[in-house]
């Protein structure tokens, strides 16, 4: 049986081998990030963090913390290099519900319920890179959200306790980024075969 530390180790890692070309392409204008949808899922991850911890995620949790920190990163390093920085009213409702989790979490000390809140907000906060994604597919990076699906099938695979608080988010996000790499890889051929049959 595969040590769940080492699933762990290896999800982290694949997070670090992720991230560097992804910021890269970002401080060289590359790709573009969505800085609402960034922001939005640093506040959510770190809240998912905190929640698998209590639920007894064990080292299954620190990908997660870890991805947390990631997302404030590239939201920060998208605003410095000017991404994607256009928000909608849709996009911050997305944002101050995912801030309202927080004291929601506190007050009721009920990780399932602040699970459950912001994976929907996560979720939600997918909206503004599958419309950039889908509008200019150039601007994302299929590997990183390959990656990322990868990262959390590992993340599933290194929890120490199995529960709806533990596997919700990283399930989620997993076929949030699959769902994200799709649009990318078929929005990319479209285009291309379109170029194609205006040149002949």
């Amino acid at each position: 049986m595969i040590d769940k530390a080492w699933l762990s180790a290896i999800a982290t890692a694949i997070m670090v081998l992720a991230i560097f070309p992804y910021l890269l392409s970002t401080v060289r204008g590359i790709i573009r990030p969505h800085v609402m949808s960034w922001t939005i899922w640093g506040i959510t991850t770190s809240i998912v963090f905190w929640a698998q911890r209590e639920a007894g995620g064990g080292v299954g949790a620190w990908p997660v913390g870890f991805s947390a920190l990631v997302a404030f990163l590239i939201a920060a390093t998208a605003y410095t290099k000017r991404g994607d920085v256009r928000i909608v009213r849709s996009d911050w409702v997305f944002f101050l519900t995912a801030l309202a989790a927080v004291p929601l979490w506190y007050a009721t000390n009920n990780p399932l319920l602040a699970v459950l809140l912001v994976t929907t907000v996560d979720i939600l906060g997918f909206g503004p890179t599958l419309r950039k994604a889908y509008d200019r597919p150039e601007s994302e990076s299929l590997l990183f959200f390959s990656l990322i699906v990868v990262r959390n099938v590992l993340v599933l695979m290194a929890l120490e306790s199995y529960s709806v608080t533990t596997a919700l988010f990283p399930a989620a996000i997993g076929t949030m980024a699959a769902t994200v790499a799709a649009v990318v890889v078929t929005r990319r051929l479209k285009l291309r075969q379109r170029k194609i049959s205006r040149t002949h």
